[in-house]
């Protein structure tokens, strides 16, 4: 009889990194691709929020809802054996205050069974990702271009690029407690840097090849 695929939980996805193992990490929405992605051997599936362009057809992932992530992340996790599963906390459900983060993050966790959260933030959602953590509940931070600042950034793939301001978030949302940090569209010298000054993993879209993990989504 052929034994179960070992899970991989939070601790072990940092291990891997600290191991020096490349992570792979896909994005799904659905039941189907989900556990194709998991049979495959993906170590991370994200339920990005994306899913308000990908599924929804919507110009950008603002107006996706935090019960529309609930219903797609038990989905995606009821397919699921191996990978770490991790839900994005979507835009408004964790702005307002660390109280009512807690509150969104706890929903997610236990109504679909994930194995984390991820906002966008580094600096700015410190005091947010401290008190999730104190919650127990693990969390992903998401620095460089966020799709949920279009407005403020002036539309999709504005980043910033100022390395200083880049890393300090960064080594925020460590500090806050986040067990890892997503990486988008940050320049591939300045990625590696950070990935060099911070002991948790670093996950790339679009940031080069030295991140610990990439994520298609």
């Amino acid at each position: 009889m052929q034994k179960p695929p070992r899970k991989i939980t939070v601790p072990a996805f940092r291990e891997l990194a600290a191991q020096g193992q490349k992570i792979t990490m896909l994005t799904a929405y659905d039941y189907l691709w989900a556990g194709i992605m998991d049979e495959a051997g993906i170590d991370s599936i994200l339920v990005g929020d994306s899913l308000a362009m990908v599924v929804q057809g919507r110009a950008t992932t603002l107006p996706v809802t935090l019960n529309e992530m609930i219903y797609h992340g038990e989905i995606v996790t009821r397919a699921v054996r191996r990978a770490l599963v991790v839900v994005d906390l979507p835009f408004m459900s964790y702005q307002v205050s660390p109280r009512q983060a807690v509150r969104n993050a706890g929903r997610i966790i236990k109504e679909t069974g994930a194995d984390a959260v991820k906002l966008e933030g580094g600096m700015i959602q410190s005091d947010t990702i401290r008190a999730i953590g104190r919650a127990e509940i693990p969390v992903m931070a998401h620095v460089g271009m966020r799709p949920q600042a279009v407005r403020q950034l002036g539309g999709m793939g504005k980043v910033q690029r100022d390395e200083q301001q880049l890393l300090n978030d960064a080594r925020a949302a460590e500090d806050a407690g986040a067990f890892a940090i997503v990486l988008e569209l940050v320049p591939q010298d300045i990625a590696e840097r950070i990935t060099q000054a911070l002991t948790i993993p670093t996950i790339g879209i679009g940031a080069g090849p030295s991140c610990d993990a990439q994520v298609l989504v």
